[in-house]
């Protein structure tokens, strides 16, 4: 998983509340186990119409915001079904962090174990990140270590986030990753059973 530090870049708005798995990646890509590809998907049905013509309005085909790598919405970012299709579509779309009142739970949790940074911020300054990305784009940035983001227009502003997650994001650790940081224990505790149970091994 991809280390997350610190992060700057044109925010992308997008003032919707509920925004749900579903919107985030629709159904017919879910056939892919694969992580990679699902970028094209990624707000389909808001990026192009029943015929495949993309939307010429949707702020992610517009300059600047189309190579943002943070992500303004609204609140309970990410409700609906449990989908881990939907942060692998927007990481392969670029987008390394979400800012918004609040996330569902399971969505919230992927994030972290996906190498994204969501953050949560009080409504009223979402509203303000989002009408100042919208009038006047500027590049926001982020700071995972200092828990900080930094806008031009509201300065430095104070963000939470869990210690442990933040650790595993800091170091680029997903599951897997934090497993093999136990590697030599696991390799001792492997050698000593093949020594005492010999027969697991043949």
């Amino acid at each position: 998983m991809q280390k997350f530090t610190t992060l700057t870049s044109i925010p992308a708005p997008l003032p919707l509340v509920n925004i749900d798995t579903d919107m985030i990646i629709p159904k017919q890509f879910l056939k892919t186990i694969k992580r990679t590809g699902l970028g094209e998907g990624l707000f389909y049905e808001m990026r192009y119409d029943v015929n495949g013509k993309k939307n010429d309005g949707f702020v992610l085909h517009n300059a600047p915001y189309d190579t943002a790598q943070i992500l303004l919405a609204g609140e309970n970012f990410g409700c609906g079904s449990s989908r881990e299709h939907a942060p692998w579509a927007l990481l392969d779309f670029g987008i390394r962090c979400v800012i918004a009142p609040s996330f569902a739970d399971i969505f919230f949790n992927n994030c972290f174990k996906n190498g994204i940074l969501p953050i949560v911020l009080p409504k009223e300054t979402v509203e303000k990140l989002i009408a100042e990305a919208q009038s006047a784009p500027a590049p926001l940035s982020v700071d995972l270590t200092a828990q900080a983001v930094e806008s031009r227009a509201l300065g430095r502003i104070s963000f939470d986030v869990e210690a442990f997650r933040k650790h595993c994001l800091l170091n680029g650790l997903d599951d897997i990753g934090m497993t093999l940081e136990h590697g030599q224990a696991i390799a001792g505790f492997e050698a000593t059973q093949q020594k005492s149970q010999p027969w697991l091994y043949s």
